[in-house]
């Protein structure tokens, strides 16, 4: 076993960055929590690697220290330490091709879906950088290690997706970083929610979504990350702004699904929202819906997120843009200010 300093997942599968040929498809290489103080690096190759660790993403091994040496089994076991996010490296040892792999999620005691949507590929064969844009369930309940461990990213920018009441029900323990948030009413959403999956929340999202997805493009586009935003699950409103990021940058469509489902798997309701008491706000619509969550066990589970018929909800959201404006990218231009020529410096900057 092999020590070194660095902050664990949870169970998160991490894909990775890689055009190498000697590696197999970056889906191969993972990173996962194994003991509270370990993690399992895995890989598939043709050959013996080096494997490389960093506290924060890096691309050269230079710059990284050195893990294991012409591995061939592919899988090391690591020693970790909470106090930093770590960054693995694999290069291949006869011909230098490197990939890099980190955790899919930032492990919190308290938090919820909090993820970095680093490692798809993308356009042109590419891939999505690793540690400067991150999606989260909301953070009202982050305890001081959680506090931490986000300081310790490094992020320069939040986007708080939330409406005005969920905001003041359950404020953001993150402090110390530069906030934006567009206002709006939770009860528009919870009447196209009383409709079911297909009362047209998912299509209503390319118009509500607008102001909030114009302040994350231009975030990117001057450089001012890294970023996270969140909504309250990390799910919805987050899931179709994922969507739009990972779209501009050339992700395959597939793939935005499947990491919009991961949702699914990573969310902790419990966290998302403190304990509320109904009787203290006999009046408002918005605390007595959570409040009436809180006491349903099966609302504190996460939901699949398809509609009755199997089809994943997030594709209401793109049939609707398509609908209206004939692709992402004319949509991305009319209402977030996108235009071909920050597509490609977006390209230029988040992948690698």
């Amino acid at each position: 076993m092999i020590k070194f300093s660095g902050l664990i997942g949870l169970s998160a599968l991490a894909l990775i960055a890689s055009t190498a040929p000697a590696l197999a498809r970056a889906d191969n290489a993972m990173v996962e929590r194994t003991a509270p103080d370990e993690v399992t690096v895995s890989w598939t190759a043709k050959g013996p690697v080096d494997l490389f660790w960093a506290d924060h993403p890096v691309s050269d091994p230079a710059a990284a220290k050195l893990v294991s040496a012409k591995d061939r089994d592919g899988r090391q076991e690591v020693s970790v330490d909470a106090a930093t996010r770590p960054y693995f490296l694999i290069r291949d040892a006869a011909d230098g091709a490197v990939v890099d792999v980190a955790e899919r999620v930032v492990p919190l005691e308290q938090g919820s879906n909090f993820r970095d949507i680093g490692g798809y590929e993308a356009a042109d064969g590419k891939h999505v950088r690793w540690g400067v844009i991150y999606r989260s369930g909301a953070t009202p309940m982050l305890s001081d290690g959680d506090v931490a461990r986000i300081r310790a990213l490094g992020l320069r920018n939040m986007v708080d997706l939330r409406s005005d009441e969920e905001r003041v029900l359950a404020p953001s323990r993150i402090d110390g970083v530069a906030y934006s948030a567009v206002g709006y009413s939770m009860t528009d959403i919870l009447r196209m929610s009383a409709q079911g999956p297909t009362g047209g929340l998912y299509s209503a999202f390319p118009t509500m979504l607008a102001p909030q997805l114009r302040i994350v493009f231009d975030l990117l586009k001057r450089h001012e990350g890294p970023i996270a935003y969140n909504c309250s699950a990390g799910q919805d409103r987050t899931g179709f702004t994922t969507a739009m990021v990972l779209s501009a940058l050339g992700v395959p469509r597939d793939t935005i699904v499947k990491d919009y489902h991961l949702s699914t798997t990573y969310r902790q309701p419990r966290w998302e929202m403190p304990v509320i008491n109904a009787a203290a706000f006999p009046d408002n619509q918005v605390a007595q819906f959570f409040a009436r969550g809180q006491d349903q066990r099966a609302a504190m589970k996460p939901r699949p997120l398809y509609d009755a018929s199997g089809k994943s909800l997030l594709l209401d959201s793109f049939t609707a843009i398509e609908a209206k404006y004939g692709s992402v990218d004319a949509y991305l231009e009319k209402e977030a200010g996108v235009t071909a020529a920050d597509l490609v410096a977006l390209r230029a900057n988040y992948l690698e």
